[in-house]
């Protein structure tokens, strides 16, 4: 079975040479029931730890050549890359890495892979754990340590895509770590716990649940001066680093060091680090597919993930159901960042992360400002947390907050695709579907009265222009105006003066988003959004029509459509084509908003 969307097993075709095993905990190794497997050159052997690195997940061209050449791939990489994939296919079976649009997808079961045998192992002693058992979480987490054969890939961190890959496994190693500690402590196995620990507490020295857990089994096994000793350099050590305060878990064992009064270690199900998030709304429909993409690239990534899309279209709301799926995924707890103010306006990145570092050191007030954004990110080197940046507006912005590296993973929700986040990984977010729409719209008004008036609810959705956003604020008036027909409200909708009025519900109202939106365009961006606003709004349009609303020959007309692509305002087609037969779509509220603004020069 292969690890699949959602963590869902699939069956590996029998043709994948079941016999094919590969260890990724320690140095990269294929071995065969005959074996050891030749992977090739160095290169070639990149492209294998990059692509097992994310088992069962499509990588782009892109990341596969960063992973190779980092910064400075040769001109050939592209026809290179393509040898290197065609090495390994002759080693480890053609059928077994797929080319798909845009990448390479390299399929392994979990019986295959030592990564995917470890994170079961994982999952099940943790679950052991939390029911109690803990002797055979014990034997699991145990099981799961002994696949570990030194640091991965040391022959292989010539670039940050592959560092990425071994400081993420490393990470999770140290977490499995930590979860088999505490159930040993609860063992009654403080010296064993103590000896183990002991060099990796002095490797990792700003990791607090590891340095709390060494603790607890230092002053259980008798050796509590030296406990002490460790607490206080430790402390100073943070401070000096980090200028941070001791965290919740040391200061808990300090306290249990200087009444020499052991208490019961905290069970493993209980730790899910610190979390600020949002809740998760509950009326919430549709966008199974890419729930599962986004949580399956948010586990396996290693880079950031950046979700993009037109204004309401459902980012945040993804962003923050993916966030909570993936509680269990980052011990060390998942972060939700606003970059805009109520107003709509971006946050300066310098003043958000002094904030996080504030509220890291448990002093929202009194931390100094010039240093901490440093802090944060010197913090996220060290700790596997999930950091959603919500409405990025730049590259600057997400850059001043992304971590330098380490376990850390950040999601960012944006209008603009962002492109100078690199090789990240991209989610398209494009508008609903009808019957998506239609299913939301149920969701929140009952069905009885969207299948009292079928036509009248496809009408309401389609002048939300198939938003969630839109259709929700629709959703949520008219479940207040039970006494409003579904039919009268379709016909507000169509008014063009009057739509844009009726998508408000108390404070929220889409036409502050629209605005903003508008105020950051540039004003050519303004001027080419404006020409084709005065058309006729239609689902999708060519370059020919792009042409005859702009007054433009083919090159400028189409320099100006990528232009607003790039802000975000316009959607083109996911597959490549050329520029002629290309439909690009321009949201129908955006199109109204804009239609309703002054006339741009």
């Amino acid at each position: 079975m292969v690890a699949g969307l959602n963590g869902r097993s699939v069956t590996v075709p029998a043709t994948l040479h079941p016999g094919l095993r590969f260890r990724l905990l320690g140095q990269l190794v294929a071995e065969s029931d005959g074996g050891p497997v030749p992977l090739g050159s160095l290169k070639q052997r990149a492209v294998l730890a990059a692509l097992l690195g994310h088992p069962n997940t499509l990588l782009s061209t892109d990341l596969l050549t960063e992973a190779v050449w980092e910064d400075e791939p040769p001109r050939s990489a592209r026809k290179n890359l393509q040898v290197y994939v065609s090495g390994l296919r002759g080693a480890l079976g053609a059928e077994r890495l797929a080319h798909r649009p845009g990448g390479y997808e390299l399929r392994v079961s979990d019986g295959e892979l030592d990564t995917l045998r470890f994170d079961a192992l994982v999952r099940e002693g943790r679950e052991a754990a939390a029911g109690d058992a803990d002797g055979k979480a014990a034997r699991l987490l145990g099981e799961a340590l002994r696949l570990w054969d030194g640091p991965p890939l040391p022959d292989l961190r010539h670039s940050s895509a592959l560092r990425a890959v071994a400081e993420r496994l490393t990470c999770r190693y140290l977490g499995a770590v930590e979860d088999w500690a505490e159930v040993e402590l609860r063992l009654g196995h403080a010296g064993q716990v103590a000896n183990t620990l002991a060099d990796l507490a002095d490797r990792h020295p700003l990791r607090e649940r590891l340095q709390a857990v060494h603790l607890l089994a230092l002053h259980r096994a008798g050796r509590r001066a030296e406990a002490l000793a460790a607490f206080g350099q430790l402390r100073r050590q943070l401070s000096r680093e980090l200028g941070l305060s001791p965290g919740p878990e040391l200061e808990a064992c300090h306290r249990e060091l200087l009444a020499d009064r052991p208490t019961p270690p905290p069970r493993v199900a209980a730790r899910h680090g610190r979390s600020v998030l949002p809740p998760d709304t509950t009326a919430f429909t549709g966008r199974e597919t890419e729930s599962a993409e986004l949580v399956r690239a948010v586990r396996g990534a290693g880079r950031p993930v950046v979700l993009t899309g037109p204004v309401g279209v459902g980012k945040t709301a993804l962003a923050i159901r993916a966030a909570h799926a993936l509680r269990d995924d980052f011990p060390d707890g998942r972060l939700f960042v606003r970059l805009r103010d109520a107003a709509g306006h971006a946050r300066d990145p310098q003043a958000v992360a002094a904030d996080l570092a504030r509220l890291l050191a448990g002093d929202p007030a009194g931390a100094d400002p010039v240093h901490t954004p440093a802090r944060w990110r010197e913090w996220l080197a060290e700790h596997r947390v999930l950091v959603v940046l919500d409405g990025v507006a730049d590259e600057r912005t997400a850059h001043a907050l992304l971590p330098p590296g380490g376990p850390a993973t950040v999601l960012v929700t944006g209008r603009t695709p962002l492109p100078g986040l690199g090789a990240a990984h991209r989610i398209d977010l494009a508008p609903f579907t009808v019957p998506e729409a239609l299913a939301l719209l149920s969701l929140l008004v009952g069905a009885h009265r969207v299948d009292a008036a079928p036509a009248a609810a496809e009408r309401i959705v389609t002048g939300c222009g198939l938003l969630p956003s839109a259709v929700r604020l629709a959703g949520y008036k008219l479940a207040a105006l039970r006494h409003l027909p579904l039919d009268e409200f379709a016909d507000r909708l169509a008014d063009p003066h009057r739509a844009l009025d009726e998508l408000a519900v108390g404070e929220t109202r889409l036409r502050d988003r629209l605005d903003t939106q508008w105020r950051a365009l540039a004003p050519d961006q303004r001027t080419t959004l404006a020409r084709l606003s005065r058309h006729p709004w239609a689902a999708t349009f060519d370059l020919a029509h792009a042409r005859r609303a702009l007054t433009l020959d083919a090159a400028p007309a189409l320099d100006a459509l990528e232009r607003l692509i790039m802000a975000g305002v316009l959607l083109c087609p996911a597959e490549e084509t050329s520029a002629h037969t290309a439909r690009y779509a321009l949201p129908r509220l955006t199109h109204l908003h804009a239609r309703l603004q002054p006339a741009a020069a």
